[in-house]
């Protein structure tokens, strides 16, 4: 904006001034106009605003005498109550009820979402209509829901919780015997590593699993970004959490986990959140209540649930180097155990599990995707560009879009080879090819990755070396609190002192303070009503509406550099401290120590196992049903692509539907015969090319495999020459030549098979 020191003498002169500095834009005579209406205006929002907190306090005070429920919005039932186990824990599993518009398919796989327990209650996986839950029931799924209770029992463990869990997808899948497969498992942030524990714990009660925002190689992230990572090490690690459960009797207080995300953006603590609700008081405010009733439901935690959660896993990052055992020594958590596949959504607009966060567990447990393959796994992970922390949950734009695409694919992430890749979103364009095969906006593929395509989306990991140094540090502190210091807190704290710690907390005493606990808001109530009675909004065009935008601008502008220059200080401080070679040798290491790599099998062990491999598919290189033939056929020709289409796997459903039912295979063989015959492929190309002719005996055979492969392979578009080189490679095999369908106009459906009789 132009500084002026004058102000405009004639009309030409503010008409050329008004064109450099918009707030010259008004007729001189509207001044006033605009300051009355704008004051009247003002006056309205900041008694609507006072009204509107002290409905939040209201709506805070009244959740906390309903027991804090899930903030869902489907009804459920309960199925089974944790608190009622041999080993009780306060989780529960709920049915989510199936609404008249969108009728549960018994025979469809269910889905189990598992919300994490970080200081917040449970249901924001489902606080919407477009979300998980949402998108689950809409697709026809049974759906359920992982819920807990805001005290947890006096002798619960994550063991225990973990026990509890395992009994949910038990009767999960008592409830559905004739389902196409094993629960589809959702686990948002904290609540995927308790997914991932229980499922290498028990793989058999898993279908594939979802990580949704979830942590799991905790040191991981970016130099210069992630500051939450140096937290335990600036705070000597884990006796913090040690000292506040102490104070609570025994019991962590969710509100500290809360404010510590909440420290993480104080722009939009202390102004930002509560500004959008001010400047937009006439349609902001149910929103802003409803989730205010969930990122205000503080829940509890036992002291030792929570030691375990920050020693293991905050500040130990022991989870994806296999260290975690149970509490007797005698169980190891090994995630080689994980069954497949495993889908990964993370985003890069996440400052509280960045993608490094998310997917570098996979090079701690893998060196290559060779090595993925040997162990038969099938990883996939899909990135978004800009979504926030909570977005990745409750943005229904993400709900439309990811969750929408990976839910309705599951059955082709199910059957995919076993490898790393990376799901990729596309909106729909009028010239795509295979258009008639989507009836969405959106088309998604899988494209083939590697490790170093994990690793490249951080800037290295040698800086993670000095967390080693802060694990052992932490151990120290841990034992000097525990030894000195613990029995005296003990000591000083009872029932009493704790709830009285837990209510004066700053989260609690704002909402009780702006409430109608206090007498002083209880005149709010009756101005909100005479003002909704008579609202004035001002104009959008006014010009103390726009210096008002101007002056949250200039307020948000230093809390934002204060932010930027704290996390700065703190990433120094860390590293002065932990990467001195100094600390290092006063906790026992002679120098900065090598990124570990956790437990892995031995070598000898590995090579045993693909070597069993190699001799159970080589039984099956010169055996095998058309179903296998054409399915070899299809596999080889992708490995020319390294990329499989939503609109191939369409058509292959299509083509599936046609096979009369008596000979139908199952989905379930599909999935197996994709799998056995990528490893064939794998084992011994050549010869199992050349095999192919034994598996189709027949011309017929050979003309309609080899035509619907042409059919599926182009679905996507053209074929590239690598394809076409293989598909000149199979004619030679087959003594067939592939069809050409070009003339098929777009969005036209596809021809029926010029034969039918050898299906």
């Amino acid at each position: 904006m132009t500084k002026e020191t004058n102000l405009p003498s004639s009309s030409a002169e503010a008409s050329a001034t008004a064109s450099k500095n918009p707030l010259w834009q008004w007729p001189t005579s509207d001044i006033g106009a605009q300051a009355l209406s704008y004051w009247i205006d003002s006056w309205q929002r900041s008694l609507l605003f006072c009204d509107v907190m002290r409905e939040r306090g209201n709506v805070f005070i009244e959740h906390e005498k309903k027991g804090a429920p899930p903030v869902l919005v489907f009804d459920y039932d309960i199925v089974v109550d944790g608190r009622t186990l041999e080993d009780p824990a306060n989780y529960a599993l709920v049915r989510i009820k199936p609404t008249p518009e969108y009728p549960t398919d018994p025979g469809k796989r269910p889905i189990v979402v598992v919300d994490p327990r970080a200081g917040h209650g449970p249901g924001i996986g489902g606080s919407k209509i477009a979300s998980e839950i949402g998108i689950a029931l809409r697709a026809g799924h049974p759906c359920y829901f992982v819920m807990f209770f805001p005290k947890p029992c006096p002798t619960q463990t994550i063991e225990s919780v973990t026990r509890a869990e395992a009994v949910f997808l038990q009767k999960v899948s008592e409830l559905h015997p004739d389902a196409e497969g094993k629960p589809f498992v959702i686990g948002n942030c904290q609540g995927g590593w308790a997914v991932l524990i229980l499922a290498a714990a028990a793989p058999h009660l898993f279908g594939p699993i979802l990580l949704a925002g979830s942590p799991v190689s905790y040191w991981a992230g970016v130099e210069g970004k992630n500051p939450m990572r140096y937290s335990g090490g600036l705070l000597g690690g884990s006796w913090l959490s040690s000292f506040a459960s102490d104070l609570g009797n025994g019991i962590f207080d969710g509100c500290y986990l809360v404010q510590n995300f909440d420290n993480l953006n104080p722009s939009n603590t202390l102004w930002n959140k509560y500004y959008n609700v001010y400047s937009k008081i006439d349609s902001e405010h149910l929103r802003f209540l409803d989730f205010e009733k969930w990122w205000g439901g503080y829940f509890l935690l036992n002291k030792r649930e929570m030691e375990w959660i920050v020693q293991n896993l905050f500040v130990g990052n022991k989870l994806s180097s296999n260290e975690v055992t149970s509490a007797d020594g005698k169980v190891t958590v090994n995630l080689y155990n994980l069954p497949s596949p495993i889908v990964v959504f993370a985003s890069w607009g996440d400052n509280i599990t960045p993608p490094q966060q998310a997917l570098n567990w996979i090079p701690d447990l893998y060196d290559s995707v060779d090595e993925i393959i040997a162990h038969n796994k099938t990883i996939v992970y899909c990135l978004h560009k800009e979504v926030g922390h909570l977005g990745v949950f409750v943005s229904a734009k993400v709900a439309d879009r990811e969750y929408t695409e990976i839910m309705s694919m599951i059955d082709m992430i199910d059957a995919l080879p076993s490898g790393l890749y990376e799901a990729v979103i596309e909106d729909t364009r009028p010239d795509m090819p295979g258009l008639e095969l989507i009836d969405k906006r959106y088309v998604i593929r899988f494209e083939a990755r590697t490790i170093d395509d994990i690793l490249a989306l951080g800037d290295g990991r040698k800086h993670e070396r000095s967390f080693e140094i802060v694990k052992r540090v932490a151990e120290i502190n841990q034992s000097l609190y525990d030894t000195f210091l613990s029995p005296l807190v003990r000591a000083t704290s009872n029932e009493m002192t704790a709830h009285w710690w837990r209510m004066l907390q700053p989260e609690r005493m704002q909402r009780y303070m702006f409430s109608d606990v206090n007498p002083a808001m209880w005149p709010f109530k009756a101005f909100a009503q005479m003002v909704r009675e008579q609202r004035q909004p001002v104009s959008s065009d006014n010009v103390f509406l726009e210096l008002e935008t101007r002056m949250s601008g200039q307020i948000t502008a230093p809390l934002n550099g204060f932010r930027d220059l704290r996390d700065a200080w703190c990433e120094r401080l860390f590293k002065s401290i932990y990467e001195s070679p100094w600390i290092a040798a006063m906790v026992g290491f002679s120098e900065l120590p090598s990124r570990r790599k956790g437990p892995r099998p031995d070598d000898w062990l590995r090579s045993e196992l693909k070597r069993l491999a190699a001799i159970e598919n080589e039984s099956y290189i010169e055996q095998g049903t058309p179903i296998d033939g054409g399915v070899r056929i299809l596999l080889y020709q992708g490995l020319g692509a390294k990329v499989a289409d939503e609109r191939q796997f369409r058509l292959i459903q299509q083509f599936m539907s046609e096979i009369p039912e008596d000979r139908r295979p199952t989905m379930a063989q599909l999935k197996q015969a994709f799998r056995r015959q990528f490893l064939i492929l794998l084992l011994d190309e050549e010869r199992a090319i050349n095999a192919l002719p034994k598996l189709l005996p027949d011309t017929d055979r050979r003309e309609l495999a080899l035509e619907i492969v042409y059919r599926i392979a182009t679905a996507r578009g053209d074929l590239n020459d690598a394809q076409k080189e293989r598909f000149r490679r199979i004619e030679e095999i087959l003594g067939v030549t592939a069809p050409a369908d070009k003339d098929r106009e777009p969005g036209e459906d596809a021809r029926p098979l010029r034969t039918q009789k050898s299906k």
